[in-house]
């Protein structure tokens, strides 16, 4: 009797959260859908209550006004562009130094190492706010305004890739890098060869993390960044929505654009994201 109390309360247990984990994922996937949708409706019909979620007419010229602008100049094909260069490098240096600094932080033991981690992440508790004003001066003075450089320098490695790179690696097994060793191959080439392809989980979700802060930023483009042609995504957003104020359907489809890479990096890394995620809650 008492084994049937139990497995009554797991499976009743197991329900309620996956009706729980169904319901918020509705939550969170219904503006995304929503958000798609209005890309290709007119703006009475988006504004129309209550919400209407199939387009009465795909209105593709939404799509069009988004890509030329309020100007007529395309310049949202260049900015996209500003945002993949600045994404993509940020992403690709981020994991690269993250990884040889958390490897020697996991992996060697040397006089202070524990100050030096302790010390890389103190720098976590800096808010972006507190150094923006010294970074920008630092940036002018070596004329690096309104260039790839000044977006990218800032943000070539950070803390928590740091972070993220030595909690994984601590438990490689040095059993592996031994005996790497003991057939003559160097430290970097043990890193490339051993340490690197083995590490694809975590690295595919600090590259994901990484791509998505850097395509979301808008702070410091706005600081350093003056031209039309240098803006990154976020700043043509702001812009647009300013000239656009009264179409929301060509607003929703610069929302749309702007979402589609994320979208498609996501979905191609999901697998090593998600046993990423899953190995990085389970070493907490």
């Amino acid at each position: 009797m008492n084994y049937k109390k139990n497995n009554f309360g797991e499976k009743l247990s197991d329900t309620l959260i996956w009706i729980f984990l169904i319901v918020f994922a509705i939550i969170i996937i219904a503006p995304i859908i929503f958000m798609f949708s209005a890309s290709f409706m007119k703006s009475n019909q988006i504004l129309r209550m209550p919400f209407s979620w199939i387009p009465e007419e795909f209105y593709f010229q939404n799509y069009q006004k988004a890509i030329a602008g309020n100007s007529g100049n395309y310049i949202y094909i260049r900015n996209i562009l500003n945002s993949i260069i600045v994404s993509t490098v940020v992403t690709i240096s981020t994991i690269f130094l993250s990884a040889i600094a958390g490897y020697g932080l996991a992996k060697f033991p040397f006089k202070g190492r524990n100050i030096v981690f302790i010390c890389i992440m103190a720098t976590m508790m800096i808010p972006f706010e507190a150094i923006m004003v010294p970074l920008y001066l630092v940036i002018t003075k070596l004329n690096l305004q309104n260039t790839y450089m000044g977006l990218i320098v800032p943000f070539l490695t950070n803390a928590f890739g740091i972070f993220m790179m030595r909690q994984f690696l601590i438990t490689f097994p040095d059993e592996l890098l031994d005996a790497a060793r003991i057939d003559g191959a160097n430290e970097f080439k043990i890193f490339w060869k051993i340490v690197f392809p083995n590490s694809l989980p975590v690295i595919a979700t600090l590259g994901i993390l990484t791509f998505r802060a850097q395509w979301d930023n808008m702070l410091w483009p706005l600081l350093v960044i003056q031209s039309e042609e240098m803006k990154t995504i976020p700043l043509y957003i702001v812009k647009f929505t300013a000239e656009m104020n009264t179409d929301e359907g060509a607003m929703m489809a610069v929302a749309a654009i702007a979402s589609i890479p994320m979208f498609i990096l996501f979905f191609t890394l999901s697998k090593y994201f998600l046993s990423g995620a899953n190995l990085h809650s389970s070493r907490k």
